[in-house]
């Protein structure tokens, strides 16, 4: 049984990318994995300074939402970032985040398999690579963790338009599954 995290980053209401999220979370509770969901909307998330206090302290200076996902983040073996395409890269409130998580930097963090679950309104599949180079930048980062999985959730732009494609979910459903 893992600690499984799933974030959803979108601040759209009936995002795409968090319908993945859920699927995720819910595979991975099938597996009989301890699964919670974080999400980004409706969070306070200020842009890191790079003061670097964190990398002595071990906690932020600031104080918004931000150090107690990252304390989640710490204690989860699997961590899944859900994310919108935006301009072919990660959403701002996710780069934030992983930002500002850099407390985790000299910790003793638990997670290894980290997963980048996207959803773009274009077709092509490389719509994503800019956001997977992203999240690919910050776990070289943390040696122990690597990307286990990428999920290009395309052909999604409409809020709610991933209900209409089973297979993605589906495909989000195995993959926390398999987590």
């Amino acid at each position: 049984m893992k600690k499984v995290l799933v974030i959803s980053t979108s601040l759209r209401p009936v995002s795409n990318s968090d319908m993945l999220a859920d699927a995720f979370a819910e595979g991975a509770a099938e597996a009989g994995h301890v699964a919670e969901k974080v999400s980004l909307r409706g969070k306070k998330l200020g842009f890191c300074t790079g003061c670097l206090a964190c990398q002595k302290t071990r906690a932020c200076v600031i104080h918004d939402d931000a150090p107690e996902i990252v304390q989640k983040m710490k204690t989860s073996d699997v961590v899944a970032f859900a994310t919108p395409v935006y301009y072919y890269e990660m959403s701002g409130q996710m780069k934030t985040l992983l930002d500002r998580a850099n407390p985790l930097f000299p910790a003793d963090y638990a997670f290894r398999d980290i997963y980048l679950l996207a959803s773009a309104a274009e077709d092509d599949e490389r719509a994503v690579d800019g956001a997977l180079h992203g999240l690919e930048g910050w776990v070289r980062c943390f040696e122990k963790c690597r990307v286990a999985g990428v999920l290009r959730g395309v052909g999604v732009g409409a809020p709610g338009e991933a209900r209409e494609k089973p297979a993605l979910l589906e495909a989000a459903r195995r993959m926390g599954r398999d987590a």
